[in-house]
């Protein structure tokens, strides 16, 4: 396979945007990705997206988006993985670019989840759960994960200050990030103390409803390197993307998430390093117990240490291993077809220095972590710096 590297990242700013729609705010951060890669064709583009039909009424999105970025004609390709739609198109365009039908790719995520009611947005995020099985007998996301949590802590003596102390750290990170839903720092106390959605979780331990985009530029190693400028190039080393049954009463352990840690040992494989060797990662947060049991999957702590991980600020912007610098699903916000795409914007910045105020000193080597669900499925992208 070819390298594949990212020569340009954009997103908009994301939250409630009334006065936006779905294609306009695809556009702003494409146009974005493409003006700091400093192209203006691609060879093909694909798009992430979760539920475009429910959310607006639209989908066919390739078509759509391509023309009205003044591309018609060129391949266009809607991705669907429910929460991981984002991190399934940055695979899907890497695998474009690395067999070598393409050589400049357009990759991009997008939702508009405020344009319906809240019911009707509950409606359209359920349908990553199991119908037959989960939704109908009336259980959502926040319980599914709430019942994860309390597995969590029955395990492992995890404690709701533990969880909380997540929202704490990545709203604190998101006060750098001018793109975030929400730029404001909480404390331990308002997090638990906010209204319970489902015990344990409050509404602060829980991602929000966003409108937003993200993209990146994608292209095979020697049209990096003739596009640079001198700026660092930050190759995709590693992909690994995997499966897990979608019932939370299927699984043998409520606790676990193997889906997370089949695809990261696959990227890792790829990509010829170890957990430790990671500089700084982005990772899941949809629900603060998300990002707990994340950093476990992925072997950045043991099995049942990342609550007291979190408590000592390890996955802290100077710890041992900062998680979610740009503010997280938590703070940043959770459009969820965008999602897995803005990961690889923030940690593109981060390796190239770019990242300002929420600089992670001495990132050469990232990971992207997006999932699907309560982890039904999930994607992991290793990045680096390269010569």
């Amino acid at each position: 396979m070819r390298d594949v590297c990212i020569i340009g990242v954009g997103m908009n700013d994301w939250g409630e945007l009334w006065d936006l729609s779905l294609r306009t705010i695809w556009t702003q951060a494409a146009l974005a990705a493409l003006a700091d890669a400093g192209v203006d064709r691609v060879d093909a583009l694909t798009v992430g997206c979760m539920s475009g039909g429910l959310f607006v009424g639209q989908e066919h999105l390739g078509a759509l988006l391509a023309d009205e970025l003044g591309m018609a004609g060129i391949p266009a390709t809607r991705v669907e993985s429910a929460c991981a739609s984002g991190g399934v198109a940055l695979r899907t365009g890497f695998l474009e670019v690395a067999s070598g039908v393409s050589d400049v790719v357009l990759v991009t995520g997008v939702e508009k989840m405020t344009d319906c009611s809240g019911d009707e947005a509950t409606a359209a995020l359920a349908t990553a759960a199991d119908q037959e099985w989960e939704v109908f007998p009336g259980a959502t996301f926040p319980g599914l994960y709430a019942m994860m949590a309390r597995a969590h802590m029955a395990a492992y003596g995890t404690t709701k200050e533990q969880l909380a102390m997540v929202a704490v750290k990545n709203h604190a990170h998101g006060l750098h990030n001018p793109h975030a839903q929400y730029r404001r720092a909480v404390t331990v106390e308002e997090v638990l103390n906010a209204t319970v959605v489902a015990d344990p979780l409050t509404v602060l331990g829980c991602s929000p409803i966003t409108d937003g985009a993200a993209a990146v530029v994608l292209a095979d190693g020697e049209t990096a390197r003739r596009l640079a400028k001198g700026r660092p190039l930050v190759r995709i080393a590693g992909v690994g993307l995997a499966t897990d049954r979608m019932a939370l009463h299927n699984r043998r352990d409520l606790a676990a998430l193997p889906a997370v840690t089949k695809a990261a040992q696959k990227a890792y494989a790829m990509a010829g390093i170890t957990p430790q060797q990671v500089h700084v990662a982005e990772v899941h947060d949809c629900f603060t117990i998300a990002e707990v049991m994340i950093i476990e999957a992925l072997g950045f702590v043991p099995v049942g240490r990342g609550g007291p991980a979190t408590e000592a600020g390890e996955t802290a912007r100077g710890g041992r291993i900062p998680v979610n610098p740009s503010g997280g699903l938590k703070a940043k916000g959770h459009p969820v077809g965008a999602t897995g795409v803005a990961q690889a914007v923030e940690l593109t910045l981060q390796l190239r220095g770019e990242a300002g105020a929420r600089q992670v000193e001495g990132a050469r080597l990232g990971l992207a972590q997006n999932m699907g669900g309560t982890g039904a499925s999930s994607v992991v992208h290793i990045l680096e710096v390269i010569p």
